[in-house]
């Protein structure tokens, strides 16, 4: 009994080691859950190709070469936050409308997009994104998976759900010598951001500027270096690093991608 109660005594202590270990390498995170349903209202933009929708205040450019293809949203401004709402992922439903489908079907969007206010009109007639109004703009396509879209406008329930990406996070650059500027993109688990370093082969941590949307940038010349990148997210609080994202010889306009991302 005795030899039992201290094989058990040794083992709960190696297990509590474990533990500490792995929470020290970054594997115990915190993991971001999907949130209550709440209501909103939702329009769309653009035609059923959602080329409009391309581009977009978050700066991620072409949305199918991006990865975020037509399920995607305009916010207003108090969901869009400053950009820092930029990558998020809802769930919509039609609700109360004669012109919702049957069974009011969920569809999941990214937000892509800032729906800006529009105070030459009525919060309650076209000035859907005026503050403090909840709102989604959605892609027609997006539009069209849970409503009919000559319905113009119609009440939805939202929540926050986590993002569901391939592969681990992209990153493109633009800027300079002097100034990096860093788009990034496929954000998994909150799907956003809210601090960022980077980290060149010579050079320490340095702390990156929220730029715009889902751009960070680092005044600081790190041409000639192989980038690494720590990144926390806005929701989760969860902090990762993505090592040796791009080569030394790294260049303007290119895109790179990290084998690390979000839970």
């Amino acid at each position: 009994m005795v030899s039992l109660l201290h094989s058990c005594q040794f083992s709960l202590f190696f297990l509590i080691l474990a533990v500490i270990e792995k929470a020290r390498a970054g594997y115990y995170t915190r993991v971001f859950r999907p949130t209550t349903w709440q209501l909103a209202h939702a329009t769309f933009y653009g035609d059923e190709t959602a080329s409009e929708t391309m581009g977009g205040a978050c700066g991620y450019g072409n949305l199918f070469s991006s990865g975020y293809g037509t399920d995607t949203a305009a916010l207003s401004s108090v969901l869009f936050n400053n950009g820092y709402g930029c990558g998020q992922c809802f769930q919509i439903r039609c609700v109360q409308s004669q012109w919702c489908y049957k069974g009011s079907p969920i569809t999941t969007v990214t937000a892509t997009n800032l729906c800006p206010p529009n105070w030459a009109q009525d919060s309650n007639n076209g000035g859907w994104c005026n503050p403090p109004r909840t709102h989604f703009d959605m892609s027609k396509p997006a539009f069209m998976k849970i409503a009919q879209w000559k319905a113009g406008i119609v009440p939805v329930m939202f929540r926050r759900v986590p993002c569901v990406r391939k592969g681990g996070l992209r990153f493109t650059f633009q800027g300079n010598g002097y100034w990096l500027l860093v788009y990034v993109m496929n954000v998994a688990g909150g799907g956003d951001i809210s601090q960022m370093w980077v980290k060149g082969s010579k050079t320490g941590w340095i702390s990156m500027s929220h730029n715009w949307g889902a751009s960070y940038q680092a005044f600081a010349t790190l041409g000639g270096q192989a980038l690494s990148f720590k990144i926390t997210s806005y929701t989760s609080h969860e902090t990762i690093i993505a090592w040796n994202v791009a080569p030394s010889n790294w260049q303007v306009g290119m895109t790179y991608s990290a084998n690390a991302n979000f839970h």
